[in-house]
């Protein structure tokens, strides 16, 4: 499922246009940004969690040369899936 079928799927549910369902999911992705991004995580009962993770620097290899480069610390977004979420998958 692409976001265009989730999309779909949405207006199908509530009974209205393609359009309403746009805004819909396009409201729900954008509430999950803000609040990954202000409090770091957000937690759907049910569903899963959203948060920051942190990576450590680390040298990795350069698959076309087998170099060994140093990759940056960074930040990330992970998902941990809800127990009813996995029992139903």
């Amino acid at each position: 499922m692409n976001k265009q079928d989730l999309v779909e799927a949405v207006a199908k549910e509530l009974g209205t246009s393609k359009a309403e369902g746009e805004r819909v999911v396009k409201a729900v992705l954008c509430g999950i940004s803000t609040g990954v991004k202000k409090d770091k995580s957000v937690q759907l009962i049910g569903f899963g969690t959203f948060s920051v993770k942190k990576r450590k620097a680390r040298t990795a290899r350069n698959p076309q040369t087998g170099e060994a480069i140093k990759v940056k610390a960074s930040r990330t977004v992970g998902f941990k899936v809800g127990k009813k979420f996995k029992n139903m998958v």
